[in-house]
């Protein structure tokens, strides 16, 4: 598969950690152990606890002291980022989720390693002193409807988070965040306490600002090489501002992340590897994505949950591989000194030997381990064809049938089932086994087996297979009355915006130049044909008289926006 766009390394903030994150990792990769020994290292001036003794204290002692999971979470993502780039994945961008950014900041160049130590070690210190006076919580409704819910609080409720279109954060007092959530929740919303015992992002902030800015008074940002997406300006902002005061604001001020998302996407960006033990934005990542012309981002993780060693990150590069992003796998075989070997001289007789489950009559294949499963859900996406095809003819109760068939294999594939059997239709998939993470895995099985466009929020909105089926018969049906053009017009959409996005910086010389006006000319003369006056069909008015010559690129621009979407 081509690659999505350009590769974005995300980094969460509180919330991914677990008992025992990564520590697989300190014996299998000297890479992750060099690096995570270096974060250590700059900690010690700040710390009287060991990163390496916590990283593998699998009680999880440490878990409810915010002065620890802060600091041991940020030397994790720098430790996970070096390893993604050992294997040859460079970030185009960064972005970071309120503390998160302080990774980022490290990663990009922005801050060195000893200042980025600094500042998660001293300000979660600081965070310390709100211990007991708050919390947070997270509620499934747009920023809009949230703010009018908070209103009747008189401000002890802040929106603290705003990760995608239909997940909002918010913090503020104990008793008013279970009152805001019993509220929601009554209504047939989705809203859950976060188990932290401090308000970040809200007004009780404000009593530990100034000791922020004055522990972090020293550190010395500087201009990164990397592009560094703000979480706090919801756009790409120079590291050279990342001073003490940016650092208090961070802690204080919503995060936009939902904002940097989409500045992201709009810039061509396409690919997001969220650098963690465990992945916590993949949803919010996929739901913004598609909010925007219906573009269709990648996002993989990097470690899960109980899974912390070098086969769940393999894994991972594997995912990443099969759609496009560039790996380097002379890393990931080096210790056992591969050598190419001659083709043998008899004629092939082809044989497949990835390991397969079960196969329905669509021909879904059951979950593989490591990259033989990348490699087969990719492999089968492409062979066979798009959902609607396969239903094609099909009217009723026969039609249903198939479809239900179909959800019930890639539900049994995302659980590692041998079959579907385990699968019932009309039990809700979070008693089937799904969280989270695994329901944007069905999703995007889905979308690549069935050539389809779904929401990342699609198992939270129809809960049970039976539901799912329902829905995509309807979706199919409605598809059909519109005919073909229309089901790829968002795909095309989505290929002329990231064409917009990379014709927004200069075109260069005037070959350069020529040779973009040549294309569009091209591009224009395959898809218009002309209607009974002679213009291209769907053409506006007057762009028979722009001379492409001489356009400027807002007028380029405009054709590519305006008259193209016709097609």
């Amino acid at each position: 598969a081509g690659p999505v766009g350009k590769t974005v390394f995300v980094f969460p903030g509180q919330g991914s950690q677990w008992a025992g994150m990564a520590g697989e990792l300190l014996a299998e990769s000297p890479v992750f152990a060099t690096r995570f020994g270096e974060c250590a290292k700059a900690l010690e001036p700040f710390v009287d606890w060991s990163p390496a003794e916590a990283l593998l204290d699998e009680d999880g002692g440490w878990l409810d002291r915010v002065d620890v999971v802060q600091p041991l979470l940020w030397a994790v993502l720098v430790a996970l980022a070096e390893l993604w780039r050992a294997y040859g994945v460079e970030p185009d961008a960064v972005v970071g989720h309120s503390q998160g950014e302080i990774a980022a900041a490290v990663v990009a160049g922005g801050l060195s390693l000893e200042d980025g130590a600094r500042v998660v070690a001293l300000r979660s210190r600081a965070i310390v002193a709100l211990s007991g006076q708050g919390g947070m919580a997270s509620v499934a409704e747009p920023e809009a409807r949230v703010r009018e819910r908070i209103a009747a609080y008189d401000g002890r409720v802040s929106v603290a988070a705003v990760n995608s279109p239909g997940q909002t954060v918010v913090s503020g007092s104990a008793d008013d965040l279970g009152s805001l959530v019993a509220r929601v929740t009554d209504e047939g919303g989705r809203a859950r306490l976060i188990p932290v015992d401090y308000a970040s992002h809200s007004a009780h902030v404000d009593t530990i600002r100034e000791r922020i800015i004055s522990d972090l008074a020293t550190i010395t940002p500087a201009s990164s090489r990397v592009p560094f997406w703000s979480t706090v300006t919801g756009d790409r902002l120079d590291t050279a501002s990342l001073d003490a005061t940016y650092w208090a604001t961070n802690l204080r001020e919503t995060v936009r992340f939902d904002d940097a998302t989409r500045g992201l996407v709009a810039a061509g960006h396409g690919t997001f590897i969220e650098v963690s033990p465990h992945p916590v934005l993949s949803t919010a990542i996929g739901e913004t994505a598609e909010s925007v012309e219906a573009v269709r981002a990648l996002v993989v993780g990097t470690l899960r949950r109980d899974q912390g060693g070098l086969r769940r990150f393999t894994q991972s590069l594997a995912e990443a591989w099969v759609r496009g992003v560039g790996v380097d796998w002379a890393a990931a075989f080096a210790e056992h000194r591969p050598r190419r070997v001659d083709l043998p001289s008899y004629a092939f007789q082809r044989e497949r030997y990835w390991l397969d489950g079960s196969r329905t009559a669509l021909g879904v294949t059951a979950a593989d381990p490591a990259i033989g499963a990348a490699h087969d859900a990719t492999e089968a996406a492409a062979e066979r064809p798009a959902l609607a095809e396969r239903v094609a003819g099909l009217t009723g109760a026969e039609r249903l049938a198939r479809i239900s068939d179909f959800v019930q294999a890639e539900t049994a594939a995302v659980l590692g089932h041998h079959g579907v059997g385990a699968v019932e239709s009309d039990r809700a998939f979070r008693e089937l086994g799904l969280d989270s993470l695994t329901a944007v895995e069905l999703r995007n099985r889905l979308n690549a087996a069935g050539g389809l466009l779904l929401p990342a929020t699609l198992v939270f909105d129809y809960p049970t297979p039976a539901d799912v089926a329902a829905f995509l018969d309807e979706e199919l049906a409605v598809a059909g009355t519109r005919g073909t053009a229309s089901s790829a017009l968002p795909e095309a959409l989505a290929e002329l915006r990231r064409l917009d996005a990379a014709l927004s910086e200069d075109l260069g010389d005037a070959d350069a130049r020529a040779a973009v006006l040549d294309q569009l000319r091209s591009l224009a003369d395959k898809w218009a044909a002309p209607d009974e006056t002679g213009r291209p069909s769907g053409a506006a008015a007057g762009v028979d008289d722009l001379d492409l010559d001489t356009a400027t690129d807002e007028e380029l621009f405009s054709l590519i926006d305006g008259d193209l979407e016709t097609f």
